[in-house]
């Protein structure tokens, strides 16, 4: 027989977080976190130990906690998430947070989420701005059924679409464009540690910039005179991908920092060459 306070001290010494084993037997009990802390005098039973050790293995493995317990919170939203997706990041939240605060002036635009995954962007925007009109775009079926499930659940409208980038949205026009696209250089160092969530998703090209060039230079053909085109890029690449932005027409050209003061986000207002 092992008590919950047993369990939990056997990982830390093995090595697993405190926290990441707290959520995990959370997880395999089917418990709050703040009923776990009260009840670790609680016995286990002899499945419930085996469970959790091939839990703490997985994890000891460099799984995501995220895949592990099948959800993830981003920007107050519980998304299921599955290994078709990538698990949504807090630095992510950053994207939502200017979207949002562009949607002040504009509380019923028309916005794109392009290549949303498990649908964390689109949903959160709506969630925040319900009055938006939005719309996503993912060119992995996978994916895209986990964002349709999210909407469900969540209850929210959002507007899904299967394909490459603008590929499905014909002359469609909008007044935000939003998009997290792969930005990992291939051979990138940090590949590696993220070998459980799809590749297809991460890289693009040698330089990390196949996707964001594509995305910049198609976007105009889809943005109102005005509109604005917000991209998330890795933390070294911001000069670059401001200067695709202007060489494309764009103005207004700004950069947001994440939560760890790394430069994460460029954006663009889209104003068309005089006529």
């Amino acid at each position: 027989m092992m008590t919950i306070a047993e369990a939990l001290t056997l990982a830390r010494q093995q090595g697993l977080d405190a926290l990441d084993a707290q959520l995990l037997l959370c997880h395999l009990l089917g418990v709050e976190r703040t009923w776990l802390i009260g009840h670790d005098d609680q016995a286990l039973t002899g499945g419930q130990v085996l469970m959790f050790e091939a839990v703490r293995r997985r994890r000891a493995d460099g799984e995501p906690l995220a895949y592990i317990v099948g959800h993830k919170e981003f920007h107050g939203l519980a998304l299921r998430v599955t290994r078709d997706t990538l698990v949504p990041r807090p630095d992510t939240e950053v994207i939502v947070d200017w979207a949002l605060e562009l949607l002040e002036r504009r509380p019923t635009a028309r916005v794109v989420d392009l290549g949303t995954g498990s649908g964390a962007i689109a949903l959160a925007v709506k969630h925040a701005a319900p009055g938006a009109r939005v719309e996503a775009v993912e060119r992995s079926a996978a994916a895209l059924a986990v964002a349709r499930d999210n909407a469900v659940r969540l209850g929210l409208e959002v507007g899904w679409h299967a394909g490459d980038w603008f590929a499905p949205l014909a002359a469609q026009r909008y007044e935000l464009v939003l998009s997290n696209p792969p930005y990992i250089a291939d051979g990138d160092p940090h590949l590696p540690a993220l070998t459980y969530e799809p590749d297809s998703a991460l890289t693009a090209g040698p330089d990390g910039l196949r996707d964001l060039r594509a995305i910049i230079a198609a976007t105009p053909e889809h943005l109102t005179p005005g509109g604005w085109l917000l991209l998330e890029h890795g933390y070294d690449q911001a000069e670059a991908v401001a200067g695709l932005l202007r060489e494309r027409g764009f103005a207004s050209v700004r950069l947001r920092l994440d939560l760890g003061g790394q430069a994460r986000v460029t954006g663009g207002c889209w104003r068309p060459p005089a006529q």
